[in-house]
């Protein structure tokens, strides 16, 4: 081995193994200074001579570590110098203090490429002693420090200025950069001014890709990892605060140092093959390709050709090192090749028997490693039985998840495998981590079909996620990620700045945003002097870009401020508040607003005015200074007094005097701005002047227009607010005045219109037909209404009739009905008579109306005659007067069949398509019941169920047993054969033998009989013998069906009631019947009817 020191052979019998130097030997220190160069290594033996690449020895003096003293003012900016050893890795730089503490780095301090640390503005706090450098060389595990700086920061004894952004580093606005292909880029830009800027970043020609570009130190740094030529264009910082901004321009070139494209391979060759040694590079500039030969140049006999080495036929001795070297002015790099010319016979090097496992899609490799020289040629004959799984596939592969912390998230992982392999292996990862599952820790909870849950995910839970399903013959994978997001991070590091009298500027820092971006910024604020302002409230709402605000303050008030941030998720807790910021007082800026007076007593002012707030007062000592004066006086004089709060009271100062008021505020330190004088007035006294000249014109027969004389205004004594018209209705023009207006609300009988402002007439409405009015007119004020005018009478025109007030009917017979009718409530007039009109509704059909005048007004009852029971009348009633026909009042019904009205105990009523609907039971004495609750324009039936306590009837299913045609055919067919069992009697009696005592018995007992009637009539006053009984009851409960079923609606009957009601001639209009039982009256099996079924129309 030997070692090349630049062009100079180094002794070949020096061998270094390790060097301990100590600094405290200076001859050691200068000896190691001298080796300082360039160096490369050379390997040989029998075979060859291989070679290495450069290597660079840098050696560096000692720093001496004095301490260095620098003073600044308050706001000015700074720069600290670390300038660290030279080195050919550059060192990892560390402010810190003399405790080996870190320096804390935000957006006004920071760090450069260069290691130097620079202030954009100083603060008071920045003062310290122990400024530390330390260079950490990791390679060589050495942290070099550098001497101490120590900083004196002075407060400024003038107000500190702001001052628009200048940039440290780089100098200028614009700066050119060269980076290699696959180094890292780190483009700088350090702002210095007041307020502490912001700094943006742009591309010129193109976006910047947030998966490319890194944003550090606050970011003053733009950094691009493994630099590509996409990467080559132009680039531009912004720094910007409240008084303007800069920019710096970066143009930045890639170029490359040699990099291998097809590198050499060592191989064996026969003696008198042709070697093809193929050494391919690129770079920028494009690299120089030179070979060489054990270290040494190549000869004649080896041609290159595009850098490609070519030996032809070789021989034993071409036996060497080759060595391919590329270069251009970024470096180089350089490649061994070793070629070895021999001849050995071929030989397999494969094992036999070898089983290959794959599955279906896979590729199978059959393996035949050979060795000789000259290369041996392989022929491959192939006898195999192929057994192919399917492959294994994972068929719901984990998405890309947006989880907010707290929840749960599960990553799906269903997969299928062939059946004939055992079971698979599962594993997920996280970040390339393997996840292991635990029973004691139910944080990961994995599942046989392959899916994982999360429990109660994190933000360091965000990650990209994998699994892997593995068996004995293939694995497959698949991956998605989690991206945890939250509210974000509350802001920090609260400062104050920029403090005036009125405006403070509050800066922040932002929190995390926690995978969601901040939109907006919320900044709240606290004042302790002010009881009402003494919790956090709400002051602004600023964009996300937005890092600073002034704040404007009121004077004499302490406040304190906090931030918060808003993302998607929600908003952040608050910041830590900032400190307390204290205002000086000052006078007043502001008067009370909304001086008026609100006086009561005829001889006093009362004046008051809108309260200011408590942080209004801007000082000690505040109140309210009042001054006043008469608005038409003699005196120009003011006078003043003060209160602490509203009102303030002027006494003695007449009825309704006008004066000039003003209040203004006062503190401690002087008075507010000067008011604006008002006009206010003393108490105000009711009026002493009544309206002249009322008159009233009839406009229509219940409108008239009342006009009047105004009053003087020196009269009202006060603010004239309208007049008000009293309106008296003395009654009806009729003799029945006194028992009428009695009846009638005193709401109706006396009205007051308000009339308000300067008017002076005044339409009334709404005045009741046919009545006597009295009217009268009064001024009023705040205080009250003065003396009414003279009473003015008038009358209204007779109209027509309001409504009856009632309609019912009854019906006497089945031909019969009696309406009966309640005079109207509001006749309007005198009534002159009655109209009744009537008819039968046919629905689509126009039907004839009937007419009956009623020329008696006095007359409340109406019988009409004649009707037909099979018909449902609809009745019009409408009073009459002189004026006209009044509102008619309608009513729908039918004549009964025996006369009279059924009981209605209980009630059944539903809408068509709709279900039975119950109502209360009601006693059998009642006549009438009312349903509430009915929808207009809907069709209701309505059943009626009579029943006692023992039993109840309903309506059974009607049959052909109990239709008219059915039940007469039956008649005739009883009759016919009763009439032959008589004519087969009587043709038996006279011509067969009967007992003569039987017979003598029968004429007793038929002389006994006509006791009482020569021809043996009935005679319902009879009683009834034993024979007789079932007679008596038939009639008894014939006549009782009639009575019960005496209704005007749809009757509907069982056999018995069936068959009455077909000789009786009311029949169901439809044509229908309903079949019930009937049987003997008993407790248990009372004689009821059966229920009776209505039909109502809304």
């Amino acid at each position: 081995m030997s070692v090349v020191q630049g062009s100079e052979l180094l002794s070949t019998t020096v061998r270094v193994c390790c060097v301990f130097l100590s600094p405290s030997v200076p001859e050691v220190k200068e000896e190691l200074r001298s080796y300082q160069g360039s160096y490369r290594c050379y390997v040989a033996n029998e075979l060859g001579t291989a070679v290495s690449d450069l290597a660079h020895l840098i050696t560096e003096r000692e720093s001496l570590l004095k301490q260095k003293t620098r003073s600044f003012e308050e706001g000015e900016s700074a720069v600290l110098y670390c300038n660290p050893p030279k080195s050919s890795v550059t060192p990892k730089i560390h402010w810190m203090d003399i405790q080996l503490r870190h320096i804390p780095l935000n957006e006004r301090v920071t760090t450069s490429l260069d290691g130097n640390l620079y202030f954009a503005n100083l603060i008071v706090n920045d003062s310290r002693e122990d400024y530390t450098c330390n260079a950490h060389y990791i390679s060589a595990s050495v942290i070099l420090p550098k001497e101490r700086i120590s900083i004196s920061v002075t407060p400024s004894n003038s107000v500190v200025k702001n001052r628009r952004p200048q940039l440290q580093k780089p100098a200028g606005s614009h700066s050119s950069y060269l980076v290699l292909r696959g180094q890292t880029l780190t483009l700088e830009c350090i702002p210095e001014g007041l307020p502490t800027p912001e700094v943006q970043w742009e591309r010129m020609d193109s976006p910047l890709s947030p998966e490319r570009v890194r944003m550090l130190k606050y970011k003053r740094w733009l950094q691009i990892e493994s630099v590509s030529e996409a990467d080559d264009g132009e680039y531009t910082c912004t720094a910007q605060n409240s008084q303007g901004s800069v920019k710096h321009h970066y143009s930045v070139t890639v170029e490359a140092a040699p990099y291998w494209t097809r590198r050499p391979e060592d191989h064996l060759y026969a003696p008198g093959e042709t070697v093809r040694l193929d050494c391919q590079a690129e770079g920028i500039p494009t690299p120089n390709i030179t070979w060489s030969i054990n270290g040494t140049d190549s000869d004649s006999r080896r041609h290159v050709s595009s850098g490609t080495l070519i030996l032809t036929d070789v021989q034993y001795s071409d036996t060497a090192v080759y060595q391919c070297e590329a270069t251009n002015k970024h470096g180089n790099i350089l490649v061994n090749t070793r070629v070895h010319v021999v001849e050995l016979p071929p030989q397999i090097l494969t094992a036999d028997g070898l089983v290959y496992k794959a599955t279906e899609g896979q590729t199978a490799l059959l393996q035949c490693h050979t060795f000789g020289s000259p290369q041996p040629k392989v022929d491959c004959e192939c006898r195999f039985m192929l057994l192919s799984p399917d492959r294994t596939k994972i068929v719901d592969p984990p998405q890309d998840l947006r989880v907010l912390r707290g929840d749960d998230a599960v990553l799906q992982c269903k997969y299928t495998v062939d059946h004939k392999l055992k079971q698979p292996t599962i594993q997920w990862k996280k970040d390339k981590h393997k996840i292991t599952s635990s029973a004691n820790d139910d944080k990961y909870s994995e599942y046989t079909d392959g899916s994982l849950k999360i429990t109660d995910v994190q933000m360091e839970d965000s990650g990209i996620y994998s699994c892997e399903i593995s068996t004995k013959l293939d694995s497959v994978s698949a991956t998605g990620s989690i991206t945890v997001q939250d509210k974000p991070g509350s802001p920090h590091s609260l400062g104050l700045s920029e403090k005036k009298d009125r405006s403070v500027t509050l800066s922040w820092m932002p929190g995390a945003e926690n995978n969601s971006p901040v939109s907006e910024y919320v900044i709240e604020r606290k004042e302790e002097q002010n009881p009402e302002k003494g919790r956090w409230e709400e002051y602004r709402r600023v964009p996300q870009d937005i890092r600073h605000l002034e704040i404007h303050l009121q004077p004499y008030s302490t406040y304190h401020f906090r931030v918060r941030a808003v993302n998607g998720i929600g908003m952040s807790e608050p910041s830590p508040p900032s400190d307390s910021y204290s205002t000086p007082a000052a006078k007043p800026d502001m008067n009370p607003e909304n001086v008026t007076t609100v006086s009561t007593d005829s001889n006093s002012m009362v004046i008051t005015w809108q309260e200011l707030e408590q942080r209004q007062f801007n000082g000690p000592g505040f109140k309210y200074k009042i001054y006043w004066r008469q608005a038409s006086g003699s005196s120009p004089h003011w006078k003043e007094s003060s209160a602490s709060n509203p009102p303030f009271i002027v006494n003695g100062t007449g009825t309704f005097i006008p004066f000039e008021i003003k209040v203004q505020a006062v503190n401690e330190l002087g008075v507010g701005p000067e008011p604006d004088a008002e006009i206010g007035y003393s108490g105000e006294d009711l009026p002493l002047e009544a309206p002249s000249e009322v008159a009233v014109t009839e406009l229509n027969k219940t409108t008239v227009l009342v006009r009047w004389s105004p009053v003087s205004m020196e009269s009202v004594r006060g603010h004239l607010l309208g007049y008000k018209i009293h309106l008296r209705k003395k009654g009806p023009r009729t003799h029945s005045r006194k028992s009428l207006l009695m009846q009638e609300p005193a709401a109706d009988r006396n009205r007051v219109i308000v009339v308000h402002g300067n008017k002076v007439e005044m339409v009334v409405s709404d005045l009741q037909f046919y009545s006597n009015y009295t009217l009268t007119v009064a001024p009023f004020n705040s205080k009250g209404e003065g003396p009414h005018s003279k009473a003015y009478h008038f009358s209204t025109p007779e109209g027509a009739p309001g409504p009856v007030s009632f309609l019912t009917f009854e019906s006497p017979s089945e031909t019969e009905m009696t309406l009966r009718w309640g005079a109207p409530n509001k006749p309007n007039g005198v009534l002159t008579g009655y109209l009744l009109q009537y008819y039968e509704p046919v629905p689509g059909i126009s039907s004839e109306q009937l007419m009956e005048s009623i020329n008696l007004p006095l007359d409340t009852e109406f019988t009409l005659k004649g009707l037909n029971p099979q018909i449902q009348y609809h009745f019009m009633l409408r009073a009459l007067t002189a004026a006209g026909d009044g509102e008619p009042i309608e009513i729908e019904g039918a004549t009964l069949l025996d006369g009279g009205e059924t009981a209605q105990p209980k009630f059944q009523h539903f809408p068509l398509c709709g279900e039975w609907e119950e109502s209360e039971k009601v006693n059998s004495s009642q006549a009438f019941y009312q349903l509430q609750g009915l929808t207009p324009g809907v069709q209701y039936h309505l059943k009626i169920h009579p029943g006692n306590n023992s039993w109840v009837f309903k309506t059974l299913p009607s049959s052909f047993a109990t239709q008219g045609w059915f039940i007469g055919l039956i008649s005739a067919m009883v009759l016919l054969l009763l009439v032959m069992l008589i004519l087969c009697y009587i043709k038996k009696s006279k011509g067969g033998k009967y007992s003569v005592k039987e017979n003598e018995e029968d004429q007793v007992n038929g002389a006994h009989t006509k006791k009482d009637g020569e021809f043996g009539e009935y005679n319902d006053n009879e009683k009834c013998s034993t024979n007789q009984q079932s007679v008596c009851e038939s009639k008894s409960s014939s006549n009782d069906s009639l009575a019960d079923y005496g209704d005007s609606v749809d009757i509907q009957f069982n056999e018995d009631g069936s068959f009455i009601g077909q000789y009786s001639g009311r029949r169901d209009p439809n044509g229908h019947a309903t079949h019930g039982s009937s049987g003997a009256t008993s407790p248990v099996n009372p004689n009821m009817p059966p229920p009776i079924e209505l039909r109502l129309i809304l």
